[in-house]
């Protein structure tokens, strides 16, 4: 079964944008054309890829299993381009990074400032999504990297990168009995302000370890608003180190009488780990973290 790339291409960006119209907008073809390449690839592949609506498409569970597959494909064909690019001294191409909050703020400015000082025809899209979102799109292969954190599936490739440890935000009238660190008296029947993403890692292993209950937490959207909450009075926060680096407030930060950590690392897609313009951005970042965390990055 012969099918060409573009029919891919157009299949996995019906896939991201979830309608026809989005799609032909970002191929720059007509939703027409979107329509008659799809119906070609399921009459070729035997089966229906999406349920159709009036909303939008959805993956059928066929569609969502050749999904990974194609996407694979397709990540393939950029491999093969970019490595007949680097043959021919030519250095071109695009690299889709993922990244949460805190790393956009706070370190990729400064790599992709460096990366485009050294390579200034690749282009770098940046994607910004929770801690699972991106290890799930670096799997599939939608981005070729991402900042996420441990544990991970182990089918993409993982550099550890740092131990971010974990605090406790407080409102300014509030001090620990013990005047310095977060004990289980002093987080006893408080109400504590999260983002809804947080609670299935690191903060949920911490608040467990002090029997902090569901029926105790309220959500906030992003960082600033936990602080600007916690500023109001209106709770407790717990804020990684990293997260806390470029937003301030009018509120304590307390360590926690047993330490907690979340371990930040690098996901990198298998199939385009050793792409060239992979590698350039990899180097890249472990320079510039290595100059920042030294002998305490984790990725030596």
């Amino acid at each position: 079964m012969a099918t060409s790339s573009f029919a891919y291409q157009v299949f996995a960006t019906v896939v991201d944008k979830h309608t026809f119209i989005a799609a032909a907008e970002t191929l720059n073809i007509t939703p027409s054309a979107v329509s008659h390449s799809i119906s070609q690839l399921e009459t070729q592949l035997g089966f229906p890829l999406f349920i159709r609506s009036r909303t939008g498409v959805t993956l059928t569970a066929d569609g969502n299993t050749v999904y990974p597959i194609i996407q694979d494909i397709l990540n393939s064909e950029q491999r093969l381009a970019q490595e007949a690019a680097n043959i021919n001294g030519l250095t071109h191409g695009t690299i889709r990074i993922g990244a949460f909050s805190s790393v956009l703020l706070n370190w990729l400015p400064s790599i992709i400032r460096e990366f485009r000082q050294q390579y200034p025809d690749i282009n770098i899209t940046v994607y910004q999504g929770n801690f699972n979102d991106i290890a799930e799109r670096v799997r599939l292969g939608t981005l070729d990297m991402g900042f996420s954190a441990l544990p991970l599936d182990e089918s993409i490739v993982i550099h550890p990168l740092i131990k971010d440890e974990v605090y406790c935000l407080t409102p300014t009238d509030f001090v620990p009995k013990n005047g310095h660190v977060m004990t289980s008296a002093d987080v006893a029947d408080k109400t504590f302000i999260l983002q809804h993403s947080d609670y299935d890692r690191d903060t949920k292993l911490t608040l467990d370890r002090y029997n902090v209950t569901p029926n105790s937490l309220n959500y906030s959207i992003d960082d600033a608003s936990i602080i600007s909450m916690v500023e109001a009075g209106l709770g407790f926060g717990v804020l990684p180190d990293l997260a806390l680096k470029r937003i301030s407030g009018n509120i304590n930060i307390y360590p926690f009488d047993e330490p907690h950590y979340r371990t930040l690392c690098l996901a990198v897609n298998k199939s385009l780990a050793q792409a060239p313009t992979t590698t350039r951005l990899t180097r890249i970042i472990r320079e510039n973290l290595s100059r920042e965390y030294g002998d305490k990055l984790l990725w030596q």
